[in-house]
């Protein structure tokens, strides 16, 4: 059985010295160190063998093993040079052409409909307003009628910094209180965009950072006639003409009365899926008339000045349009999610 293993190896070292192309190289390695190739059914033979022969056997069968796969590499190497040389001179490869375009980046899916969100309410009059991400509890809790202690506090899990009172803010709300301090005692029409934080379990609907666009309308006689007309007008630019909206009673602290405004799943058309928690609809926004109280933090005075103000997740506005199912591919840097 050892001159036979012995014999074996000549056999394959000489067939390879003969062969000349790539597909004739291929049948070579299964034929003798492929998964079922000569020398590996050798190796399984090593039972007929005593035990006196078996190790010394086993031995130099992987050894011709090692032999054989190293004088394939290189082989394999000559080969491939050798049929590039001949594709060169029979002209197949042309080096004059151009090379791989390389593909351009593009704006991510969010920054794209963040974009279109201030376009939108643009063209209904609305101004871009900055406002600070790190900010003091007074403008994200007290000034917005969640004095300390208040229960509203417990629906938004905070991050807070190691200085007191300084936190990440949980929504861009607190620029309200800013805007109107700013442009007090004249009308205001704003948007307030940013990245706002909140310490909370992520899942296929809830991530611990996300973008939100505030609005807020401070004047003379604004009614929630004004406000239903307003986000209704902006629901069927975004999402297209026709799409069904409607418009549920809720509770915000700074807004009195306050609802919540929802657009059916363009996912599952209203059938019901993961993402919509099965009910056929998507809450894009939260909204209502600004509180008499916010308005004389803000300095107006709630008898002769009206607003209304909403909230809105551009995130699941993406994920309504584009279909995307998990808003956790907006942060996992992963190209094909998105």
């Amino acid at each position: 059985m050892r001159q036979e293993l012995e014999t074996l190896g000549q056999t394959a070292q000489t067939t390879l010295i003969e062969i000349t192309d790539s597909e004739m190289l291929n049948k070579w390695h299964v034929k003798y160190i492929g998964r079922k190739g000569a020398i590996t059914t050798m190796l399984r033979r090593v039972g007929e063998l005593s035990k006196e022969e078996r190790p010394a056997f086993g031995k130099r069968a992987n050894e011709l093993k090692k032999e054989l796969e190293h004088a394939y590499q290189s082989r394999e190497y000559e080969i491939k040079a050798s049929e590039m040389k001949q594709a060169f001179a029979v002209g197949s490869i042309d080096v004059t052409l151009p090379g791989r375009p390389i593909e351009r980046g593009r704006l991510h899916p969010s920054t794209q409909t963040l974009r279109l969100i201030y376009q939108i309410w643009a063209d209904m009059g609305f101004q871009i307003y900055r406002s600070r991400e790190v900010e003091l509890d007074e403008y994200n809790f007290q000034m917005l009628n969640m004095p300390p202690h208040h229960p509203a506090r417990d629906m938004q899990d905070t991050f807070y910094t190691t200085k007191e009172n300084v936190l990440l803010r949980t929504h861009t709300s607190p620029g309200q209180i800013r805007a109107m301090h700013e442009y007090h005692p004249e009308p205001i029409r704003i948007i307030l965009p940013g990245m706002v934080f909140r310490y909370e379990q992520i899942t296929p609907s809830k991530e611990i950072q996300f973008h939100q666009v505030e609005g807020l309308a401070v004047g003379r006689n604004i009614t929630m006639t004004d406000l239903k007309g307003t986000l209704n007008s902006f629901a069927q630019r975004i999402f297209g003409k026709g799409r069904p909206t409607r418009f549920r009673a809720s509770h915000f602290p700074f807004t009195e009365p306050s609802a919540e405004m929802d657009v059916q799943c363009i996912l599952c058309h209203g059938k019901g899926c993961r993402v919509c928690k099965h009910t056929g609809w998507m809450e894009i926004l939260g909204c209502g008339m600004v509180h008499p109280t916010v308005l004389r933090y803000g300095g107006y005075d709630p008898s002769e000045f009206t607003g209304f103000a909403f909230g809105m997740g551009p995130e699941r506005i993406v994920m309504l349009r584009h279909g995307i199912e998990d808003i956790r591919y907006f942060w996992g840097n992963d190209l094909k999610n998105l």
